[in-house]
């Protein structure tokens, strides 16, 4: 148990220090040296003629921080274009919900119009005011005009 236990801990120390330790980016030279032996460093002495193994840390782009702008840029414009258009969408549906609101309720009120139920209205000294055979095809034709206007479907059979 003690011993397993012991495993999982170097396990980790090791994988740890591996990826954690610093990566290599020294240039890497191979030269021969006057015994005749290959040596491998990252200066070689004057005078031999080395032959360079890795092409080392290339110089650094100019434009980098301009074109990293430009794609924050962009990025931030997509975002921006996003929220636009889901904000649109929402005042879209939101349109729609109402108008189809004004649809039933138009509806209701040429449904009730049409009724022979006695349909009121209060005056401004706050009686009742039965509505007239006259008045009640007026407020038809109003409430039909209104339906027109809002461009409502057909009601649901």
């Amino acid at each position: 148990m003690i011993m397993r236990h012991s495993l999982v801990i170097a396990a980790v120390i090791g994988l740890a220090g591996v990826l954690l330790s610093p990566t290599c980016d020294a240039i890497l030279y191979k030269w021969t040296d006057e015994n005749g032996r290959v040596v491998y460093g990252d200066q070689p002495p004057t005078g031999t003629k080395a032959e360079r193994l890795n092409p080392g840390i290339g110089p650094a782009d100019p434009n980098a921080v301009r074109d990293m702008a430009n794609k924050d840029a962009e990025i931030k414009k997509r975002q921006q274009q996003r929220a636009d258009d889901a904000a649109k969408l929402e005042k879209e549906q939101s349109d729609a919900k109402r108008k189809l609101e004004q649809c039933v309720q138009t509806r209701g009120r040429i449904k009730m119009m049409r009724d022979d139920r006695a349909v009121f209205r209060y005056n401004e000294k706050g009686e009742k005011v039965y509505f007239q055979p006259a008045e009640r095809e007026k407020a038809i034709s109003e409430s039909q005009k209104i339906l027109q206007d809002l461009n409502c479907p057909p009601p649901a059979a």
